[in-house]
């Protein structure tokens, strides 16, 4: 008689253990930049203007994160199978690498954007006082950029040994150091240290930077066995791990060329259309760091599964992922809707950018759950290490879906509408062909 054995799947206790952390510390980021938005804009004076600065600014570093900070994700992925295959000591020097990898192209790239802000913030469209204040904003913070990739990095492993909750200690850590130097470096206090306006901000995002990587380095070296020992020999799966990662690295390129250009447009259509863009461009990055903590797992979990061939528990752990997270997505949606004049107001007073940002946020809203299947197969097939496939969709979705969809929005003069309609289509594309490839591949497996 023959015994049919039925697949494990991976308990929903499971993946909130690694999801809610990874949530937490992910969304760290994205809140130091809309704390900023809002600290500034409250500021008095220039506020439009200092308010689309920070916004340009905060684009600018998100998208050179984003870009170099998938070495986060490759490492994670190679650790993760590691772990799963029971061989984890197979990559200890190959984590010092890393690090130094992501160290050496961090500081190249904070030298060369810091010297050529000025050019890099008029590809944007800004001039005059949004272009100044968008500089005095950059080039404090972005020596924070290499800390911060740094902290990515290890993140990345902490999230291969299946634990987020050092990542979320790191980022609630920051998070709270940083709220705190916005309001006391903005402002100022009284007879003790003068307003430093946008630079405060700049200012405390730096310092918080610096704090969370001191906290990262103290789990590194207390809760893991890897050390920073760099070895006289490349680790054998260094040339993969760069393959992962310059795969990763253009895949997130073409992300944030169309974060670019959607600027840019924005930014051609006026000031109160580029500071509107600004505050919905740092809520969807906030709200998809939220759905990430899933993705997070996903890419903690499907390492794992990949790495003790386990495919069966794979397909079910992308149907489980893929419901939760819509159901996370509406429930954002239903709270967008619920807030829409408060959340507006937390960021602006200003009447006619309000205007225009309550004329457009529902396009975002409606995104959600679009967002949310397209997110959650990007952290699997990260852990899967599908750098090839994610690279090609992203192409597709940049330069088959938004852009043409840009260029049609803008001709019949849509303005912020046509920007949004893209982006509609580009998670669209992204989400259509992610599941599309989970179903061929891993059904079948």
């Amino acid at each position: 008689m023959t015994t049919i054995t039925l697949p494990t799947k991976i308990s929903f206790k499971e993946i909130n253990r690694l999801a809610i952390p990874a949530l937490l510390a992910g969304v760290i980021e994205p809140v130091i930049s809309l704390t900023d938005l809002a600290i500034v804009g409250k500021i008095k004076f220039d506020t439009i203007e200092i308010l689309a600065a920070v916004g340009i600014a905060s684009s600018l570093i998100a998208a050179m994160t984003w870009i170099l900070a998938q070495t986060s994700s490759a490492i994670s992925a190679i650790v993760s199978q590691y772990y799963g295959a029971k061989k984890l000591d197979k990559v200890e020097s190959l984590v010092a690498q890393t690090i130094t990898f992501s160290l050496m192209m961090s500081i190249i790239i904070t030298l060369l954007s810091r010297y050529y802000s000025v050019e890099l913030f008029k590809l944007y469209n800004a001039n005059g006082k949004i272009l100044q204040y968008a500089v005095d904003y950059f080039n404090i913070r972005v020596w924070g950029f290499p800390l911060t990739l740094i902290t990515f990095t290890l993140y990345g492993v902490f999230r291969g040994m299946q634990n987020t909750v050092w990542s979320m200690y790191i980022g609630l850590t920051g998070g709270l150091i940083h709220i705190a130097l916005d309001l006391i470096l903005v402002f100022g206090v009284q007879g003790v240290i003068d307003p430093m306006y946008i630079k405060g901000a700049a200012y405390a995002s730096l310092t918080t930077q610096i704090m969370m990587l001191a906290v990262a380095f103290y789990f590194l070296y207390t809760k893991t066995p890897f050390r920073l020992k760099l070895s006289d020999k490349f680790h054998p799966e260094l040339s993969r791990l760069i393959n992962l990662s310059i795969n990763l690295f253009l895949r997130t390129a073409a992300l944030n060329f169309a974060f670019y250009i959607a600027n840019r447009y924005a930014t051609g259509y006026g000031k109160e259309q580029i500071a509107a863009h600004s505050i919905m461009v740092n809520i969807f990055l906030f709200t998809a760091f939220i759905i990430d903590g899933y993705g997070n797992a996903g890419n903690a979990l499907s390492g794992k599964l990949l790495g003790s061939r386990d495919f069966k528990t794979l397909w079910l752990l992308g149907l489980d992922l893929g419901k939760i997270c819509c159901i996370v997505a509406i429930i954002i949606s239903a709270l967008g809707a619920v807030l829409y004049i408060p959340i507006g107001k937390l960021f602006i007073s200003e009447p006619q950018t309000l205007n225009v940002f309550f004329r457009t946020f529902w396009m975002l809203l409606i995104m959600m759950p679009i967002n949310a299947v397209a997110f959650i197969f990007d952290g699997i097939y990260k852990g899967l290490g599908e750098a090839t496939f994610l690279r090609n969709l992203l192409l597709s979705a940049t330069f088959l879906g938004f852009i043409p969809t840009l260029w049609i929005g803008d001709h019949f003069h849509f303005q912020l509408y046509g920007i949004w309609i893209a982006f509609i289509v580009f998670m669209l594309v992204r989400a259509l062909g992610s599941i599309w490839k989970f179903r061929t591949k891993y059904l079948t497996e």
